[in-house]
């Protein structure tokens, strides 16, 4: 399984469009090689860099259909549901690390299940509900600096 994205290429420099110094919408991404039993996706952006316990969650998205393709740029896929984020709401929050470069990893799950959770669901809600149900992981790491 792959996760890509046309605007910038893994380990590369994540454009400014993308982050809090431009327009913060998300970048676009294509999806491919998600088995073919796979139940649903789930995609976390996250900071591991950012200088507070855990990282910093930007995105994620869960009960995605398993048969994506693609997010387009600045959208959300119907089939998906947004969870909190570490802004503290749901919906894309772009890279705006406080100082020095930061690594974004872009991380997709194909699951064996859908989670189907319900109420404010958070990163830690998503980590204990893909436990023991992820059949493939990809990654796409973007880095960014003021």
């Amino acid at each position: 399984m792959r996760i890509t994205s046309s605007a910038f290429e893994n380990n590369s420099i994540i454009p400014k469009k993308y982050t809090c110094d431009g327009e913060n919408v998300n970048p676009p991404l294509e999806i491919s090689g998600v088995p073919a039993d796979a139940q649903s996706l789930a995609l976390i952006v996250h900071d591991p860099d950012a200088p507070v316990t855990g990282g910093w969650t930007h995105w994620i998205i869960f009960d995605l259909d398993p048969y994506l393709t693609r997010i387009a740029e600045n959208s959300v896929p119907d089939s998906g549901i947004e969870a909190l984020t570490s802004f503290r709401k749901a919906g894309y929050g772009g890279p705006c690390p406080p100082i020095g470069a930061h690594h974004y990893q872009f991380q997709l799950y194909a699951l064996d299940t859908k989670l189907e959770l319900e109420g404010p669901v958070t990163k830690e809600d998503i980590e204990a509900a893909i436990e023991g149900h992820v059949q493939e992981k990809a990654s796409l790491v973007g880095r960014y600096a003021h």
